[in-house]
């Protein structure tokens, strides 16, 4: 058996700093999306804000009009369970497809547009990171095709 002398000491050194710095990178990477967002209840606080926003807003109001209370609420709950599963989370979304849930509501890219940069502001309310922002906006806008109906 060999026993560690002060030359192998500082290599021995080096791996175990060089395996300690990689530990937490690796921890991310395998952390879903959901857990890096901070999980239900986090995703339920941005989408609250999220389709406060868009309820609110004069040029999207219109798509939301002759919805009772439970509709809307239906509607959050549906975006929420979108994002979580989406996500990598335990949520799974029952709703109907986005073509067939936007069909005949005539969204325009302008539409989209502001609807996204509400996205966007909401995301920055509750400072999510960089990196999970551009996965979560990469998810919605990989929608897109099936939601904007005027160019």
């Amino acid at each position: 058996m060999r026993r560690l002398t002060l030359s192998t000491l500082p290599l021995a050194l080096v791996l175990l700093l060089a395996w300690a710095g990689a530990a937490p990178a690796q921890e991310t990477a395998r952390r879903s999306l959901y857990q890096r967002l901070g999980g239900y209840d986090a995703i339920a606080a941005v989408v609250d804000d999220f389709v406060g926003r868009l309820v609110n807003d004069p040029q999207l109001a219109r798509f939301f009009g002759g919805h009772s209370t439970d509709s809307k609420k239906r509607i959050r709950q549906h975006i929420v369970d979108q994002f979580c599963a989406a996500a990598g989370g335990p949520c799974i979304y029952t709703g109907r497809t986005m073509k067939d849930s936007h069909v005949g509501l005539n969204i325009s890219e302008a539409d989209w547009d502001a609807a996204a940069k509400h996205l966007v502001a909401t995301l920055d309310k509750f400072k999510v990171p960089e990196p999970e922002k551009k996965e979560l906006l990469a998810f919605v806008t990989s929608l897109k095709a099936d939601i904007v109906e005027k160019k």
